[in-house]
């Protein structure tokens, strides 16, 4: 990838810092909304803010799976230190998510039909570990390193499980908004109008 130059008289900016500095920041919106109705803060609006959060994050990882390889300028992953225990989160989310955690899935919708349990929270934390791994190269100024895990997880794991989550959310919204009972929602909006 080629560097882009900006403003006249401005210094080039490299591409590949930039999508860097720009998957950073997604994925640490995403660990902030995940963290938020973990925390149980706003239980109203957990179900939204999961959406928005997933929905943003792949639009990240959408951009890494378009890009050629990133190939690390080291042969091999430079240690990082213990990964961050994300059990915490997970049960935060569970506990938010009682009820609605669990749900169908596919192995692999173009090479199995064998439908398996699959669960919301764990889905959301394997995201958000593999976005923390990146996250730490990127502090500690190893763009190539983060660009490379984050694109290969993203392709590997984290992707999948992401969009699985994206689907599982937007259909318990469309059951909540649209399996109202009739009258229920008139009343609603008679309300809101009155």
């Amino acid at each position: 990838m080629s560097e882009a130059t900006g403003a006249p008289g401005a210094e080039p900016v490299d591409e590949l810092r930039v999508l860097a500095d720009a998957t950073a920041l997604s994925a640490t919106g995403y660990l902030e909304g995940l963290g938020s109705v973990a925390a149980g803060s706003s239980p109203q609006t957990a179900l939204p803010v999961l959406l928005l959060a997933v929905s943003e994050v792949l639009v990240a990882g959408a951009r890494l799976g378009a890009l050629a390889d990133v190939v690390p300028s080291a042969r091999f992953e430079p240690d990082a230190g213990p990964d961050p225990d994300v059990d915490p989160l997970r049960e935060g989310l569970a506990a938010a998510l009682d009820g609605l955690d669990e749900y169908a899935d596919l192995v692999d919708p173009l090479t199995s039909t064998e439908v398996v349990r699959g669960c919301l929270s764990d889905d959301l934390v394997e995201v958000a570990a593999a976005l923390l791994h990146g996250l730490r190269h990127h502090a500690d100024g190893r763009v190539d390193e983060a660009l490379w895990w984050w694109q290969f997880s993203y392709l590997s794991e984290w992707g999948d499980r992401a969009a699985s989550a994206l689907r599982v959310l937007q259909s318990i919204l469309a059951h909540v908004r649209l399996d109202a009972d009739a009258q229920t929602v008139a009343d609603a909006e008679s309300a809101a109008l009155g």
